[in-house]
């Protein structure tokens, strides 16, 4: 019996797991598609390639949260460059000092236990 392909998801964490910020990308509508899925929403094909996002962004929006408990902290939409938007947070710069336009870069954060992977991202040093 054959094996079932992976799932969108299986395939997006795993690619998270080796550090990469794996999107697909649709040859019908000519654009990329995130988050994973098994058809292009705006095609209807499931012609469906994955790409590796070289990891570079703009904060479009952000916010910060502050929970009842613990430390504040931001949560941003990211146009990353390859054409999409993704929500994340940024790291290593106070919440309330994350700017919209910021350049920021993709890496992996590792929750632990049995929390999969996640991507985050930290602001780009100016040159």
């Amino acid at each position: 019996m054959d094996k079932a392909p992976a799932s969108p998801l299986a395939t997006y964490l795993a690619h998270l797991e080796h550090g990469r910020l794996a999107y697909q990308f649709s040859p019908e509508a000519d654009a990329p598609v995130f988050f994973p899925r098994v058809i292009c929403p705006k095609t209807g094909s499931d012609r469906l390639e994955w790409r590796i996002s070289a990891g570079l962004g703009t904060v479009h929006a952000t916010t910060v949260v502050h929970p009842q408990q613990g430390a504040p902290y931001n949560v941003a939409l990211i146009d990353v460059d390859e054409g999409f938007r993704m929500m994340s947070r940024v790291e290593d710069v106070p919440p309330d000092q994350v700017r919209i336009g910021m350049r920021v870069q993709f890496r992996v954060h590792w929750p632990g236990g049995d929390e999969p992977p996640c991507p985050v991202f930290a602001p780009v040093e100016a040159a």
